[in-house]
């Protein structure tokens, strides 16, 4: 009696807080009850409810069949409901939605064009493949309708359709071709059918090339910026077919580029000509320039002048596809593409970096990572002094205020992802091309050394498995040692600065780590191989040899183990190694302890699960003792006896690390190798292999270290990254920024103190003598330089007469008129820079030569490709990005394969097979729809059995299979005629004729009038 309404179902929802659950079951309660009602008004209000709250996550799916019935409703503020309620709950596999099929055909059949509408909105959420197939016919004659809303509606409804049954485009494409071709046609209507061209068109564009004039029409004159970005997205599927359409659309695209004030449009613009191959193809070389130019002015505006974050992430996409053509204009643009580094957006942050990745080139090389150094030095500084900041949290409360207010206004530290992304990305643009950019090897040591010290600490992985089985995870410093070791190998002519790096970079690791903690940076593993492998130009072999060994127990990964194993006995080799040295008693004791210490560090290891550590443990200890036996048994030399060294110690440890030179290798050469005949892989190496492998499983390494206890409360942890700047930037305010000078690009702003005091001392080491170089007055030791004066007397002696130097006389003249080619004779030619020579990486045959990098098909990849290229580290990322799905969840793909037209038709081999399961599957749709009407009849049939028959009615009698008749009883006074093929018969008072049909029909009794009797003749008249 007093129903609720929508709106007191949300306001009762809204008073009562905390108790929402019960009260929505009470509503589900009512809802169930009123939607069963004969009342129409009451049952579409429980309906309208029951959808406000399907949209709250309750369930509705109960209710389809009285949907259908609200659906059917004659009032359209009910159908409506009724409709919404389909849209909403209705689903492909819904049981009464092949009932409402018939309701569908009725209403798009309407003559009201408000009731048209709503089966054409409700279809794209409603429609299967046998619907579409029963309602294409009914859809089409609406593309020929009077009101545009209804046109509009239809053609994105067919679109739908052609997505889940593909036969329904082909039948609807002429006259939605018809409609476009239409110049009177409605603007709405033409940009409905622009949409539906653009969707199709990236999928089949040949079939859509023949409309090119009256699209560009369109394009010209159209007037809508929607449609033109539509368009201009259309064309860039059609120019690679037809590239006349270069020239043709050039002018309009350049003229709305120039005039448009929408940046939507500019950039579709824009984005159009890049895709559409504008930039990139065309004979007229002065025109394309001329457009690129154009267009990279427009982005640099909207990532300079607009502070919309949107405009700037879609500019910076556009420069990403400008630069793969003209790297040179978007270069230029260098200042602002490297302000967006240092965006608070990170999407933003990402976009550029991916831009100054694609332009960089050895002019901007500097610049661009100087920029990101500068970045990296800032966030790693904040880091530390909010370790510092935790450390002096009992402090003074005023103390504690100040600080975190400077805190806050210093750089925030940047997250790990982007750190080693920033890394990455330093590493793969330095790195590209065989290092083809880089001009100062020795400065991208430095910034080498520089990253490692802030580079974040490696993700914990796994110790007990092996690199080699599964994938690895990205470990950023050790990408960098592997960069160190890289130029160490394939550059010799820096190859002693690489090793000095390698050096000092290990004597900070064991001088600023505690002890007691492992050592987790995967830089160390190709250090190692560097001062092993060149172990000679090391400045103190000695001190690297004890670092290396006091580093040695707190590895604890066995890749790095392995590694730091093989370069222990290299090192010792060097430094026990000389045989011009004397055999003297403190030699003798000196070199027996460092065995001594040395087989001490590797016994441990001799027990080690890994089994390559454990074998080049095993092998060196026992070397080192035979070698030790041998030192013991040697007297030293005196005064009168001269002893030379033990033969192990000056010639066969040497001579197992000397010989050929170890050089770089192509990661696909690998692949070329061919596996010889013999051999079998799948032949265990060993007959009783799983008893050594569960044994080896046993094998645990003796606990190192004190106790958990002590080492939580008295030792101090790791720091996460290595600070090397002076203690006095911790007690006061650094200045901001260094005055930068001109040789560099503000090294001080990146680099850490001693890295800047090296570097000032080597180039003021090797420029002592150029006479063009200014020095540092505060590093020399007197302010005043030596008069000219005095270095003639120093030189000559003091007999030299200055005023006795002769004059010449020159005639002016004679030199006006000789003077420019004397002028030009005496320019020498700019002294070049010398060149350094970069190896490649070795390969077999078949690769395509050093410049590519084979692969297991055996097509060579162009491009320098190293193991520390980030070509595979963005590939990795690019890999693990999930594959997006479509809004509408259905897959677009099965229209690539649909022609419009019946000559393009494919013609494979399984097309009659597909053709017979279509069918088939219409005859079972077909089936189901039958049942469903029958039944529904039987229904009716039954309900109206039940109420009685009115005296009216008409009553239904089976079929009989033997000819039948038609009896006419009429009134009294009239005429029968009763009909039967070539027979007559006279009866009564008058004569009928009996007809064969030719169609059974079953016999129907129509009462004409209830006064006729059962025995009443008809007589018929003519």
């Amino acid at each position: 009696m007093f129903e609720k309404s929508l709106y007191d179902l949300i306001r009762g929802l809204r008073n009562h807080k905390g108790n929402e659950k019960e009260y929505i079951q009470n509503c589900l309660k009512e809802c169930r009850s009123e939607i069963r009602s004969p009342d129409m008004d009451l049952k579409a209000t429980a309906l309208l409810k029951l959808i406000y709250l399907e949209m709250n996550g309750h369930d509705m799916s109960w209710a389809s069949f009285h949907v259908l019935e609200v659906m059917s409703s004659q009032k359209y503020h009910q159908k409506r409901v009724g409709y919404l309620g389909a849209v909403q709950s209705f689903r492909p596999d819904t049981d009464v939605l092949m009932m409402a099929t018939n309701l569908l055909k009725k209403d798009l059949a309407s003559s009201h064009p408000t009731t048209i509408t709503l089966p054409i909105v409700a279809l794209p959420h409603l429609v299967t493949p046998s619907l579409a197939l029963s309602l294409l016919g009914d859809l089409l004659p609406r593309l020929t309708h009077s009101h545009a809303s209804i046109k509009k509606k239809t053609v994105v409804t067919l679109y739908r359709l052609a997505l889940v049954y593909p036969e329904a485009l082909r039948a609807a494409w002429p006259k939605i071709k018809e409609r476009l071709m239409d110049k009177d046609e409605d603007p709405s209507v033409t940009a409905a059918i622009v949409n539906v061209v653009c969707e199709l068109g990236w999928r089949r564009p040949q079939d859509f090339l023949p409309l090119a004039p009256r699209l560009f029409e369109l394009l010209v004159d159209g007037g809508n910026n929607w449609m033109a970005i539509k368009l201009i997205k259309l064309f860039a599927t059609l120019t690679p077919l037809e590239p006349r359409l270069v020239r043709k659309l050039l002018p309009p695209l350049t003229n709305l580029v120039k005039t448009t004030p929408a940046m939507s449009l500019l950039y579709e613009c824009i984005n159009g000509i890049i895709q559409g191959g504008i930039l990139g193809d065309g004979e007229d070389f002065s025109a394309r320039e001329e457009v690129a130019s154009l267009c990279v002015s427009k982005l640099r505006g909207m990532v300079s002048i607009n502070s919309d974050p949107n405009l700037k992430y879609v500019a910076l996409l556009a420069f990403n596809r400008i630069v793969t053509t003209h790297p040179m204009l978007v270069a230029e643009q260098e200042d602002v593409i490297l302000e967006c580094i240092d965006s608070e957006d990170i999407s933003i942050r990402i976009k550029a970096l991916d831009l100054v990745q694609g332009m960089v080139s050895s002019d901007n090389l500097l610049s661009i990572v100087s920029r990101l150094m500068r970045q990296l030095k800032a966030s790693s500084s904040a880091l530390a002094q909010q370790q510092d900041g935790q450390e002096d949290l009992d402090d003074s409360s005023e103390d504690g205020s100040g600080r975190r207010a400077k805190s806050q206004e210093q750089t925030a530290p940047l997250p790990d992802d982007y750190t080693i992304d920033v890394i990455g990305r330093i590493l793969g643009m330095c790195s590209q091309n065989n290092y083809a950019n880089v001009i100062d090897f020795d400065w991208y040591i430095d910034v080498l050394t520089q990253l490692v010290r802030i580079a974040p600490p490696p993700s914990p992985r796994d110790l007990d498995s092996d690199s080699s089985s599964s994938p690895k995870s990205v470990d950023i410093s050790e990408r960098i040692g592997n960069e160190l070791r890289n130029v160490a190998v394939k550059v010799k002519a820096v190859r002693p600065a690489a090793v000095r790096a390698a050096e000092l970079i290990i004597s900070r690791l064991s001088t600023d780590t505690v002890s007691s903690r492992p050592v987790v940076t995967g830089a160390l593993k190709p250090l190692a191989f560097v001062v092993g492998e060149y172990a000679f130009q090391l400045s103190s072999p000695d001190d690297t040899l004890r670092n290396m060994l006091g580093l040695m127990p707190r590895v604890d990964y066995p890749e790095v183990l392995a590694t730091c194993l093989q370069s222990i006995p290299k090192l010792f080799a060097h430094v026990a190694g000389d045989d011009r040295a004397l055999w003297t008693p403190e030699r003798k004791s000196s070199l027996s302890l460092l065995m001594a210490r040395v087989i001490h560090i590797l016994e441990p290891f001799a027990q080690h699960p890994y089994l390559e550590v454990q074998e080049r443990a095993v092998e060196f200890i026992e070397l080192l003792r035979l070698t030790a036996e041998a030192a013991s048994g040697q007297a030293p030399s005196t005064d009168e006896i001269q002893q030379d060294a033990p033969l192990l110690l000056t010639q066969a440890i040497p001579s197992l690390f000397t010989g050929w030179e170890l050089n770089s290798v192509a990661p696909g050469a690998q692949y070329n190798v061919p596996i010889p005949s013999g051999l079998d892989l799948d032949e265990p190496i060993h007959p009783n292999l799983g008893s050594l492998l569960s044994q080896a499983d046993s094998l645990m390494l003796p606990t190192q270290g004190d106790d958990e206890f002590e080492v939580y409360y008295n030792q101090r942890p790791a720091p996460t990254s290595i600070y090397s700047g002076p203690a006095i930037e911790k007690l006061v305010d650094a200045p901001e920024e260094v005055g930068s000078s001109y040789q560099q690009a503000g090294e001080e702003s990146y680099l850490d103190a001693d890295i800047v005091a090296r570097r000032k001392a080597e180039r003021r080491e090797r420029n002592k003598d150029d006479p063009f170089y200014i020095p540092d007055m505060s590093s020399s030791r007197t302010g005043t330089s030596t008069p000219i004066h005095n270095i003639l007397q120093k030189e000559n002696g003091p007999d030299l007469d200055i005023d006795a130097i002769p004059i010449m006389s020159l005639d002016l003249e004679k030199l006006s008129v000789s003077g420019p080619s004397r002028h030009q004779q005496s320019q020498h030619p700019r002294q070049a820079r010398q060149k350094i020579v970069i190896e490649a990486d070795e390969t077999l045959g078949g690769s395509g030569g050093n410049s590519g990098v084979s692969t297991p098909g055996g097509a060579a990849r162009p491009g320098y490709d190293s193991e520390n290229n980030s070509d595979s580290f963005n590939l990795s990322k690019a890999a693990k990005k999930p594959k997006q799905k479509s809004l509408l969840q259905f897959n677009s793909s099965v229209l690539g394969g649909l022609s419009l037209t019946d000559e393009q038709r494919p013609d494979d081999g399984f097309a009659h097979e597909r053709q017979q399961k279509e069918e088939a599957e219409m005859a079972l749709a077909m089936k189901e729809v039958q049942r469903l009407r029958l039944e529904m009849q039987r229904a009716n049939e039954r309900i109206q059995v039940a109420q009685g028959v009115p005296s009216e009615g008409v009553a239904v009698v089976k079929k009989k299979k033997k000819k039948t008749k038609t009896v006419v009883k009429a009134d009294e006074g009239e005429e029968g005629v009763l009909k039967k093929k070539k027979k007559k018969v006279e009866g009564g008072g008058g004569e009928g004729v009996v007809t064969k049909k030719k169609k059974k029909k079953a016999a129907r009794v129509v009462k004409l009038d209830e006064g006729d009797g059962p025995d009443g003749e008809g007589m018929g008249g003519e």
